[in-house]
């Protein structure tokens, strides 16, 4: 079981904060720093100082880090042209000398376009499956040869396809709680798909409706990898993982029900279930970006365990 580190630092953090958590992340033996992509603070925080960009952080933190894998759950789809998001990400990766992970969602909080003055369409989802096709495609397509794509939203003509990934091979990773679209774009396009937020019952189910698609898709269904994301609360003892919880503005019993909080054992037992549905790796979800010993204790207390 992987453990990897998902910041929110849209709700209030900023670079150098996020380089601290890189760091950590990677001196205590984590396997990859991941971040979201937004641009507006979600609920009652302040945001301040304001929003960072998703793949200018990684840019710097590819510089500043060497062993962990970088990447995003997940970058908005409606942020950006693929085409360019196909360039930054293999500049991304040729920066960190091939460790960077693409998760691409379709884009889905309105407020932070009308925030920032960004086209929120309808058809985000046509979209999507339009810039995972784009994306690949150009990653794909052999040096001294062209690419070109005549989509309903999207049209390249004769594409050099540069630059390169360092990675022959840049995982892309798709995830969500849809029953039908999202199972069978990542049975075709995922290496990795992530099912955000949900129950070990969803989960499973979820696990199983994206097996079925990679199938029908014709590949392996062990082909991918499957994982979670989920909010991390642990403690001690019952007062830190009280304090910890207070500190992100949520309840002990609605994290244990809901997420990886209370005791390390308990930590474990709770990843454990997860584990047996088949999930490979679990994302967590760490809302306060100054607690370091948080991750210090994750590491020594329950990564040590499995």
């Amino acid at each position: 079981m992987d453990l990897r580190i998902f910041t929110e630092p849209q709700q209030g953090a900023t670079y150098d904060t996020l380089l601290a958590v890189a760091k950590a992340t990677e001196d205590l033996g984590f396997d990859a720093f991941f971040r979201s992509d937004h641009y507006l603070r979600m609920g009652s925080v302040d945001g301040l100082p304001g929003p960072t960009d998703a793949w200018i952080t990684l840019a710097g933190l590819a510089r500043e880090t060497k062993r962990i894998r970088l990447g995003t759950l997940m970058t908005a789809g409606t942020f950006r042209l693929p085409g360019v998001l196909a360039i930054q990400v293999a500049q991304v990766d040729q920066m960190s000398g091939g460790r960077v992970e693409l998760g691409l969602g379709a884009g889905w909080f309105e407020e932070e376009h009308k925030a920032y003055g960004i086209p929120f369409p309808k058809e985000k989802f046509a979209r999507l499956e339009e810039q995972l096709a784009i994306v690949t495609g150009l990653w794909e397509t052999k040096t001294g040869e062209t690419f070109s794509y005549d989509g309903t939203h999207y049209q390249l003509t004769d594409s050099p396809a540069l630059p390169k990934p360092a990675q022959a091979k840049v995982p892309v990773l798709i995830g969500g709680h849809g029953a039908s679209r999202t199972p069978r774009l990542a049975g075709r396009y995922a290496d990795e798909f992530n099912m955000p937020f949900a129950s070990v019952e969803d989960s499973e189910r979820q696990f199983g409706r994206v097996r079925a698609a990679a199938e029908q898709a014709g590949r392996k269904s062990s082909d991918l990898v499957y994982s979670n994301a989920l909010v991390a609360c642990v403690g001690k003892d019952d007062a830190e993982v009280a304090r910890r919880a207070a500190a992100i503005g949520r309840e002990v019993e609605e994290l244990k029900a809901n997420g990886l909080a209370g005791s390390p054992a308990e930590v474990v037992d709770r990843i454990g279930r997860f584990a047996e549905i088949g999930s490979q790796r679990v994302y967590l979800q760490i809302l306060d970006l100054d607690d370091l010993d948080h991750l210090d204790l994750i590491s020594s207390q329950v990564q040590s365990q499995l």
